[in-house]
């Protein structure tokens, strides 16, 4: 059986944390990438999203980003390699910390925004978030974009990785993912963003915005806990995936050989 992780970008919204907007996601995923400090969330909010987490029994993630709040880490940055080998670190700690006061362990890592976008063609930002996570814990998994560099710059400083793919988001025709500046960025239509996802899993490719078929052979499929209906679109994923006989499991559950991306 095809087997697929669903994961979830969480801990970014205070009043979602609270109000039971963002555990109404869970119940339709394997795993949550939790905002660590950096771009969003603080030590309450990471305590109450690893306490829904642990509920519905998912892997927990950390979920780095750029400390720009202003511009919620999806604002590009020029920073030294250094700087965000140590913002990495620091955010990626964090959240362990926390975690080990839950009751709970950190399996990977999924950069969040402009950070993510960035090292999926900077191998030198790739290189910086990998060392950030290899002073706090080498064994994690790293997860990145289908197909991208960063995934073969992970491999290279000896991570396991995880190919990552979006129900939610439009692809351009390079395998990016376009940008939220345009207004079809976003996928909000539950069933579209549906088979987006059974596309990933059985074919291991994505429709492009200019209609081209290109390769999106992964491991774990994201819906953005922030996306207008998130709730409604990931139940849709989910329960497509399922009809279809594709099982959906936490990366943790696989192999150390499946991680290979």
């Amino acid at each position: 059986m095809r087997r697929m992780d669903l994961n979830c970008d969480m801990g970014e919204l205070p009043d979602a944390v609270s109000d039971g907007t963002q555990e109404s996601l869970m119940a339709s995923l394997t795993s949550v990438n939790i905002a660590c400090g950096g771009h969003a969330g603080d030590a309450r909010t990471m305590k109450e999203t690893i306490g829904q987490a642990l509920r519905w029994k998912l892997d927990v993630g950390a979920h780095p980003g750029y400390a720009d709040r202003a511009n919620f880490g999806r604002l590009e940055l020029r920073v030294p390699p250094e700087v965000i080998v140590d913002s990495v670190f620091e955010q990626v700690r964090a959240l362990a910390a926390i975690a080990a006061e839950c009751g709970a362990r950190v399996t990977h890592v999924k950069a969040h925004g402009a950070l993510y976008n960035q090292a999926a063609r900077d191998r030198v930002v790739a290189g910086a978030i990998a060392d950030g996570v290899g002073r706090s814990n080498r064994d994690l998994v790293l997860v990145g974009l289908a197909g991208s560099l960063m995934l073969d710059v992970f491999r290279e400083l000896g991570f396991r990785v995880a190919a990552e793919a979006f129900a939610d988001r439009r692809y351009e025709a390079d395998g990016s993912l376009r940008s939220r500046k345009f207004a079809d960025a976003l996928i909000r239509d539950p069933a579209e963003a549906g088979q987006q996802a059974l596309r990933i899993a059985e074919r291991g490719t994505v429709i492009a915005h200019d209609g081209s078929e290109i390769a999106a052979n992964a491991q774990t499929i994201c819906i953005h806990g922030d996306t207008p209906g998130a709730a409604v679109i990931a139940a849709a994923v989910a329960k497509m995936l399922r009809q279809a006989g594709v099982g959906l499991s936490a990366l943790s559950r696989g192999s150390r050989h499946d991680l290979r991306g």
